[in-house]
């Protein structure tokens, strides 16, 4: 596959009984994609046909995911060309991926607040398993 080649083997799921909607699944992982490099700068995305067709989604869905995409400057349109993941310099990319990690983590930090879990304690915890501790017992 060349960089001019749409990816053939994306992971993208969608969870129809998420809540989230589909078109927003979609936006999601598709920036995650991005930030992680599995999707490059200048790489076309899979026409909303073969997406559609491949997720089981109504292609009006997808063209509303890559249409919002488009807007936030995540990708961009050519004329009678595929869309294509936009460039980005380092810094945009790093904050990209900045973005990203704090949008899962909230989930996690409310979790920490509901628990009631001091907040030292809780960045030991993330500290530990950040370095690889995996033994549930070596926490406590």
């Amino acid at each position: 596959m060349t960089n001019n080649d749409p990816p053939s083997n994306l992971l993208i799921l969608i969870d129809p009984s998420s809540g989230v909607p589909v078109y927003r699944q979609l936006m999601d992982q598709i920036k995650f994609l991005i930030s992680s490099g599995v999707l490059k700068s200048g790489q076309p995305l899979p026409s909303t046909r073969s997406l559609s067709t491949e997720l089981g989604v109504n292609p009006m869905t997808i063209s509303k995911a890559y249409s919002f995409l488009e807007r936030e400057g995540v990708v961009e349109r050519r004329p009678g060309r595929p869309l294509v993941v936009k460039a980005v310099d380092a810094v945009e990319l790093h904050d990209r991926k900045i973005e990203q990690l704090k949008e899962s983590l909230f989930p996690s930090v409310a979790i920490v607040r509901q628990l009631e879990i001091p907040a030292a304690e809780a960045r030991r915890i993330f500290t530990e398993m950040l370095e690889g501790v995996s033994d549930e017992e070596e926490w406590s």
